[in-house]
């Protein structure tokens, strides 16, 4: 049986295709309907002890996360790596011994324990991953829901820079 790899490469490319289609669909059915286009006023206490303030003229990430999501395990590096460039602002939610979790994952980004799920309602999270890029004025300019690679997260930033 001789086997068409010219077919076989078509076949897998319109499957990427249907895929990717597919989970930017489904992003957008389940983004939150937030009550504001613009960031709110985040004053918190970090898990590290520090107090959260937005950093003036740049652009913002707030990504929630909880430990026990199997997605945010896939995706916690990228938000690592993208915070080693730009500000990020993870919330975790229900999620316990998190600063075990962070110093097993060797984890340096900014976590804020919503606890009391508080800042989950806030932004009308009901899924998780949830991302939110806030531009350099406040503005909100992507959410998504779901998987989001580290190239995703960087051409979303380039778009609004």
């Amino acid at each position: 049986m001789k086997v068409n790899f010219k077919s076989i490469l078509k076949e897998l490319a319109i499957w990427v295709l249907i895929i990717f289609v597919s989970s930017n669909i489904m992003s957008y059915l389940r983004k939150p309907n937030l009550d504001s286009e613009y960031l709110p006023k985040i004053k918190a206490e970090l898990l590290d002890g520090s107090e959260f303030s937005i950093v003036e003229n740049e652009p913002l990430i707030i990504h929630f996360w909880a430990t026990w999501c199997p997605t945010c395990k896939m995706e916690i590096d990228n938000i690592e790596s993208i915070s080693k460039k730009y500000e990020v602002l993870t919330i975790a939610v229900n999620s316990s011994d998190l600063k075990t979790y962070m110093k097993e994952k060797r984890l340096s980004f900014k976590v804020l324990d919503d606890i009391e799920s508080k800042w989950t309602k806030k932004f009308k999270v009901k899924a998780f991953p949830t991302t939110f890029i806030y531009d350099s004025k406040g503005k909100l300019q992507f959410s998504e829901v779901g998987y989001t690679t580290t190239a995703g997260l960087l051409a979303r930033l380039k778009l609004i820079d």
